[in-house]
């Protein structure tokens, strides 16, 4: 069983709909949250994201805060922007929906979270000092994160007393171990320099996870977030993936 494993969509449908070309035949799709924020596509991403097969949905800060669960002064100047904007152009239903969603889901091998197992909406999952707090927080054998924008994932056996940090490449494909936690990277706003929509192949059947990048045009997503009215900051750095 092949599932699809995004996060941090960012309203950036154009970089949504490359991943799911690029990622071929999927059986599943997990998502980690932050469907919208940031960028100009709110509404298409949501409406996407519903009808792909499978579909476990969580919620993310970035959705929080476009239905008001989250203050403004949570979030830097350029957020808070994007967050009014997204509040004015978000539809009705697809408020509705992402008021439906959970901030955190279990099966019997894997917890999933926005954030951390510990805080599911903000806390990041950057380095070891967190990763080994959030150990402590789920039983499962794994826990999928988004939230930080960066492909990562941390290892630590029940022998262990501290994690091990794995930075997660292009094209890598990992042994799951218990215990990890493993990020996806974001789909609609990378941080690690790369520019490319980053996405994550969980195949179940052998307990396997592929690290993937979907190129799209960057071009006319900054169009469309300055013809929205959006920071031109939230356009200049998907360029540079940062």
């Amino acid at each position: 069983m092949r599932i699809l494993v995004v996060s941090d969509i960012h309203a950036n449908i154009t970089a949504l709909e490359a991943v799911i070309e690029d990622a071929g035949d999927f059986d599943a799709t997990w998502c980690l949250g932050d469907l919208v924020g940031y960028g100009p596509d709110p509404n298409e991403c949501v409406e996407r994201i519903r009808d792909l097969p499978n579909l476990i949905c969580l919620v993310g800060n970035h959705d929080h805060a476009a239905l008001g669960l989250i203050p403004l002064s949570r979030f830097n100047q350029d957020a808070q922007a994007a967050v009014v904007w997204t509040k004015k152009n978000l539809k009705a239903s697809n408020k509705d929906y992402l008021q439906s969603l959970p901030a955190s889901f279990s099966t019997d091998s894997f917890t999933l979270a926005h954030g951390s197992p510990r805080e599911p909406i903000w806390e990041y999952v950057f380095d070891t000092h967190v990763a080994d707090r959030s150990f402590e927080a789920f039983n499962t054998n794994y826990c999928l994160v988004g939230h930080s924008h960066l492909p990562l994932a941390f290892h630590r056996s029940e022998s262990e007393e501290s994690s091990t940090p794995m930075i997660v490449r292009e094209g890598e494909i990992i042994s799951l171990d218990p215990r990890m936690i493993l990020n996806p990277g974001s789909v609609g706003q990378p941080r690690d320099l790369d520019p490319r929509a980053s996405y994550c192949i969980l195949n179940l059947d052998d307990l396997k996870w592929e690290a993937h990048r979907a190129s799209y045009d960057v071009t006319i997503v900054q169009l469309r977030i300055l013809q929205a009215g959006l920071p031109e900051r939230q356009a200049t750095r998907l360029v540079a993936g940062w």
